[in-house]
């Protein structure tokens, strides 16, 4: 079986949420102090004139005391990102002032603004050294109306203190509303994440492309970012962006748009691409997008990108929910297969409120008409009413996964640093997976089983490595 992977380094991403490579501080929960790497020394090199992007803390926000008493200047820069954690000011030339506490090289702002999905805002934007003398570095600003997420505001650079955000209203009435405020040194936001991923792993994002909660094609479905866009850097600073210790942090809240109108529940997750950004291959079908067990026949595994597969998967899960139906309450899938319309495993961790550490499950749905999913242990229990398990998996603690399949054959491994691996197999041969029309694909993410907790509830789970393989895969170049 080959194992096909590129190490993968993330350029473009410091314009995100808590990445303390870049200057800014972190708040993805998970533990640096288990997976950082130290660089080797290196000799200086000459400047290129690269913009290295810094992402500035802002200590203070105030306004002109016009602010709803509701939503006040504090709430965007708490690094809360729900609705009512927001500032909101009614009338034309409204301000909100950011203080970073020390003057440094302003290029950029990231601004999600309230129904910024639905609605334009109008603003400027000025700075200041000492908060006297004021110098207009945008005017005439508007925002997309498209967006949920963060936005990019490009500025005039400048040496600044002091950054105001003077609001004009929006396209439906005089309300200025922001929820969340970052200041950058570089325009666009960008520039090289210093750290490498943690142990040298990769993640070749080519190979897969992304589902997220936002629907800014006007779908009505969530979105789906391309495998050829999420090569070149793409990000969400909500939902999928670079944690400071060089993994993919992949955060799905309980409610949003969904991949289609027949799923309960919201998803941040990959979906395995084989034809590697090749759009005149079909996404769905026997054909070189999609791979095949090594119990069909000859001829199809001819048709397929690859036969069997392994996918191998090291992350920490860090953050679950604690309020909802008993079923529901702290679940999420982690890691897939696919078949045409079934799951030959979809595999869980679990963790309860009352517990501090977290089950590993997983469940298997054979074709056959009338049979029920089998569900394996691995790790405690999966149970709604679950003891904590003695060798669980707390929140924030890395861990791997192996999920191998070989003809019928289906292999979990679940991998901690000092302790042995636990191992399950399941035979797959009276399933039906094995015909010649059956084909499958890994998803890797935050599957957020929970469509009933509070609404500011989310999952959580940084990723460090996703490698896939399959016999007879070759990329494409």
């Amino acid at each position: 079986m080959s194992r096909l992977f590129v190490r993968y380094k993330f350029i473009g991403l410091c314009l995100v949420l808590g990445m303390t490579a870049c200057g800014g501080s972190s708040s993805n929960g998970v533990n640096n102090e288990e997976v950082v790497v130290t660089p080797e020394p290196e000799e200086p090199e000459e400047s290129s004139g690269e913009c290295i992007n810094q992402l500035y803390d802002i200590v203070l926000a105030t306004d002109d005391g016009s602010s709803d008493p509701s939503y006040l200047p504090d709430n965007t820069v708490d690094n809360l990102t729900t609705p009512d954690s927001r500032w909101s000011s009614e009338g034309t030339g409204k301000e909100l002032l950011l203080d970073m506490g020390s003057t440094n090289t302003v290029g950029s702002l990231k601004i999600k603004w309230h129904d910024g999905a639905e609605r334009q805002a109008s603003f400027e934007v000025e700075t200041s050294v000492d908060n006297i003398i004021w110098e207009p570095v945008l005017d005439d600003g508007i925002s997309s109306g498209k967006h949920s997420g963060f936005e990019l505001v490009n500025l005039t650079e400048s040496e600044a203190r002091y950054i105001k955000i003077i609001g004009l209203g929006n396209s439906e009435n005089d309300w200025n509303s922001i929820v969340e405020v970052e200041a950058h040194s570089c325009e666009g936001a960008d520039g090289q994440i210093v750290a490498a991923f943690p142990n040298e792993l990769g993640i070749e994002l080519i190979d897969w492309y992304l589902s997220v909660p936002t629907d800014d094609d006007d779908s009505g479905t969530s979105d789906s970012i391309s495998e050829t866009d999420l090569a070149a850097g793409y990000t969400n600073s909500e939902y999928f962006y670079a944690s400071a210790d060089g993994g993919i942090v992949m955060r799905s809240p309980s409610y949003g748009f969904k991949t289609s109108t027949n799923t309960n529940y919201v998803r941040v997750e990959l979906r395995e691409m084989l034809r590697r950004g090749n759009t005149s291959i079909s996404t769905q079908g026997v054909n070189k997008n999609n791979w095949v067990f090594g119990s069909v026949s000859n001829s199809a595994q001819a048709d397929a990108g690859g036969v069997d597969g392994e996918l191998n998967v090291t992350l920490a899960v860090n953050n679950v929910t604690t309020t909802g139906e008993d079923y529901q309450i702290g679940r999420l899938v982690i890691g897939q297969i696919h078949a045409n319309d079934d799951e030959p495993i979809r595999l869980y961790y679990r963790k309860l409120p009352g517990n501090d550490k977290g089950s590993i499950y997983f469940a298997h749905e054979p074709r056959v008409s009338g049979s029920d999913e089998a569900y394996v242990e691995m790790i405690g229990s999966r149970s709604n009413s679950a003891s904590n398990p003695s060798d669980g998996i707390s929140l924030d603690e890395l861990f791997s996964y192996k999920i191998n399949v070989v003809a019928n054959l289906l292999t979990v491994t679940i991998s901690r640093e000092g302790k042995e691996d636990v191992v399950s197999s399941l035979d797959m041969s009276n399933s039906l997976f094995d015909e010649d029309d059956q084909y499958q694909y890994f998803k890797v993410g935050v599957y957020h089983l929970n469509n009933s907790s509070n609404t500011d509830e989310y999952a959580q789970a940084t990723f460090y490595e996703i490698r896939n393989s399959h016999t007879g895969y070759a990329d494409s170049e």
